[in-house]
């Protein structure tokens, strides 16, 4: 969809009338099919048209799409709760529509045909719901056309430990982590078990065989999956998000015995990764698992997905990559990991990478604007100072 199509006061034009069912040719090259397709289709397949992100539905409100980064409405009338209630519950399980009555909340996935894929959060809120839907491209994008460093590649070699992705929800961890998996499956002949909820990305087995366990349909829950993963018989594992100390516990058992591990971590930078992790568990076990995540940490990598002013590119990847060195190693023993960044900026012969470098090189090959690098930087002055050509350095850290 052009620039053009979008309207500033009415919101985003949908091509498809709220009367269209599935008999007959609905213009996307569907053959009839004599069941109706429920409602909630032609808003996912308008999401596919437009390459929008996101889709929004709150009760009493217009139903919105993030379209290149911007949240936009749809043109047309508010939807009661009734409606909103209707459209998507005719999609919904009764476990799905379960545990939304007992939680408040429910995740699924949901594949429109044979078309993308679309990760659901159904919630209430003041008494009614809302919804918000993430449309999965269910092409794999390769790390040099997610516009990632080359010094990412190395994750892909190592062959044990665990590498972990950090970034708010929405920064591209799960798609980094996707490429990472699907160059391992195009390259090695391993085994890799992800264990989702949900599963985001459908991989197809190249030289790897790949297995994918979805909580709540595969598997009843985390747990389970984490208690029956080495019987399984993994090389490389997927863990997905590690929200709590049994995940995390389980994702680095994993990696001391001989795998490679990838996970998700809700953090800003690699010191604070570190932190996170450990304050996931009982103050008394923190030091013991720290020195165990000292022999097994191998790379964090920190993310953010900023708006690109290259044409055709809708976003690009800001990045804090970290290599556990002996000197990364060194400090996370003696609890200094609040020294990390400055090794970053040391080690960057060894493809190690910091947030502000980062910035500077999208700046300098005009993908970002400056205000964007500044917005996004953890330290923006000295970010100004490398715009201008001032070299911070990094001095030497151990005595």
């Amino acid at each position: 969809m052009a620039d053009t199509d979008i309207k500033a006061d009415s919101g985003l034009e949908m091509n498809i009338s709220d009367s269209e069912s599935a008999s007959g040719d609905n213009g996307q090259g569907i053959p009839a099919t004599p069941k109706k397709e429920p409602k909630i289709h032609k808003y996912l397949k308008y999401m596919v048209d437009i390459q929008a992100s996101d889709l929004h539905f709150k009760s009493g409100a217009r139903v919105h799409v993030r379209y290149k980064g911007e949240l936009r409405p749809i043109k047309g009338p508010p939807l009661s709760a009734e409606e909103v209630e209707a459209i998507w519950f005719e999609i919904m399980t009764d476990q799905q529509k379960r545990q939304l009555a007992e939680r408040g909340a429910s995740d699924f996935a949901y594949q429109l045909g044979g078309s993308d894929r679309f990760r659901v959060n159904i919630f209430r809120q003041r008494g009614t719901l809302s919804v918000a839907a993430r449309r999965v491209n269910k092409t794999i994008l390769n790390f040099d056309q997610l516009c990632l460093p080359k010094s990412i590649y190395k994750i892909t070699e190592y062959h044990q430990g665990l590498v972990l992705l950090a970034g708010i929800t929405g920064s591209g961890k799960s798609t980094t982590i996707a490429a990472a998996l699907d160059y391992i499956n195009a390259h090695r002949a391993c085994h890799i078990v992800t264990i989702e909820d949900p599963i985001e990305y459908l991989f197809e087995d190249k030289k790897a065989l790949i297995n994918q366990r979805e909580v709540h349909i595969d598997v009843k829950d985390f747990g389970e999956a984490l208690k029956y993963l080495m019987r399984e018989d993994p090389d490389v594992v997927l863990v997905g998000e590690m929200r709590d100390a049994e995940t995390f516990m389980a994702a680095l058992n994993a990696a001391e015995t001989g795998h490679l591990v990838f996970g998700t971590v809700h953090a800003s930078g690699s010191a604070q990764t570190v932190t996170r992790v450990l304050d996931l568990l009982p103050e008394g076990s923190r030091d013991l698992v720290r020195q165990t995540l000292v022999f097994n940490l191998q790379a964090i990598i920190c993310q953010k997905l900023l708006p690109c002013i290259k044409p055709g590119i809708a976003r690009v990847p800001a990045v804090e990559i970290m290599f556990a060195n002996p000197t990364i190693r060194k400090l996370i023993d003696e609890k200094r990991e609040d020294e990390i960044g400055k090794v970053i900026r040391a080690c960057q012969a060894e493809g190690m990478l910091d947030m502000n470098e980062c910035l500077k090189n999208l700046v300098e090959n005009e993908f970002i604007e400056t205000s964007t690098a500044y917005a996004a930087s953890p330290n923006p002055q000295e970010l100004k100072m490398r715009l201008k050509g001032i070299s911070t350095g990094g001095a030497a850290i151990l005595g």
